[in-house]
């Protein structure tokens, strides 16, 4: 098992920039709708939510915008997902001023693929900084076990890159796991390449927990992909584990890499899979696969914050690396089983449940 800090207050602390998430009722287009469901949301936050549903002690680290109703709409929802939060609140200034982001998404249905947009001017999580936290107090006098954090909010501005940074080296120094996953987007990285790949490596090399998909690994850290391997799931699978072995030697600290594996039958039918790699409990290392599966798909957005989400909390729980990679299987399904955004397991058996295929009801 990996190494975690026993005297700490709080299982997983991840910076963010929550913002809302709207998504029209029944599958429908946007652009055909006029009835709408809105929730709190952050790619980090959706992680961290397994975690916390689940009793362990989680804390997101954001920035609020001073007075807003929709900043006290996002704290009421983190409160109801049993979540912590502590960051400045910031005036909004005049009607350009700060705001929180708007997601506006579709499920898709069919062979009608889910679209997203984002709409993110004036984020106030684009601000955050070191100097917003007393880091001392929060990683050496609380506590700290695992630090979460995506390529979201390490890309959301130069602040943010930095204050990524940071917190990665400052939670290292008093003995927190560290934790990334990568999630690349082309929009964020658009004319900003070389200064995000040298953020992100900066951040890369401080941790001991690396996810992400093939893409994320080669645009986000320059790693070579997986060879294709046509019709054969095995030499697919084997070209993911030497992805992993590139990142392990690009990356020698870190502990545990892993990669979710997904193949789109239609938007409400996936195939979906895991490759999670080790070094916990073999100093050599050693790989887990779960192997492509279907499952059903209400709304597919969130399936590899819950992936991972299920990892981590596996590593809290102190399992090894195949039950990790079942658990997180299951959490990254049982996402997909959801209109909103995250996982929200109400306690382990259901989670196991999703693993062992049983839909059965239970009375």
């Amino acid at each position: 098992m990996l190494k975690l800090r026993e005297d700490a207050q709080w299982s997983i602390v991840v910076p963010t920039s929550m913002g809302v998430r709207i998504t029209p009722e029944n599958r429908q287009a946007v652009h055909v709708s006029d009835r709408y469901i809105m929730q709190a949301t952050s790619a980090e936050a959706n992680v961290a939510s397994i975690a916390s549903h689940l009793g362990e002690p989680a804390k997101v680290l954001t920035a609020f915008v001073e007075g807003s109703p929709i900043s006290a709409f996002i704290k009421a929802q983190l409160r109801a997902r049993g979540m912590a939060f502590e960051g400045p609140e910031v005036p909004q200034g005049d009607a350009w001023g700060h705001r929180h982001q708007f997601n506006i998404a579709d499920s898709g249905f069919g062979g009608r693929a889910p679209r997203v947009w984002n709409d993110r001017a004036g984020e106030v999580g684009r601000e955050l900084s070191i100097d917003d936290f007393d880091l001392d107090r929060l990683f050496g006098q609380e506590g700290v076990k695992i630090l979460h954090m995506s390529g979201l909010v390490a890309s959301i501005s130069p602040k943010t890159s930095a204050f990524c940074v940071e917190l990665a080296k400052k939670a290292k120094e008093y003995g927190t796991l560290v934790s990334m996953d990568m999630n690349y987007r082309a929009s964020f990285w658009k004319g900003r390449e070389e200064e995000l790949s040298a953020a992100f490596h900066a951040i890369a090399e401080q941790c001991d927990i690396l996810y992400g998909n093939e893409e994320d690994f080669q645009l986000c850290l320059g790693i070579q992909g997986p060879e294709a391997g046509g019709e054969d799931i095995n030499a697919k699978i084997d070209g993911f584990k030497q992805m992993i072995v590139r990142i392990k030697e690009t990356y020698p600290n870190a502990q545990m890499i892993g990669t979710s594996l997904r193949e789109v039958i239609s938007a409400n039918h996936h195939e979906w899979g895991m490759v999670l790699w080790s070094c916990a409990e073999k100093p050599e290392g050693e790989f887990t696969v779960q192997e492509l599966r279907d499952i059903d798909v209400i709304d597919r957005i969130g399936g590899g914050d819950g992936s991972i989400g299920g990892v981590l909390y596996g590593v809290l729980k102190g399992w090894n690396v195949e039950k990790c990679s079942q658990f997180g299987w299951a959490t990254g399904a049982m996402a997909a089983t959801s209109i909103t955004d995250n996982a929200a397991p109400a306690d382990e058996a259901q989670v196991w449940s999703i693993f062992e295929g049983n839909a059965r009801v239970q009375r």
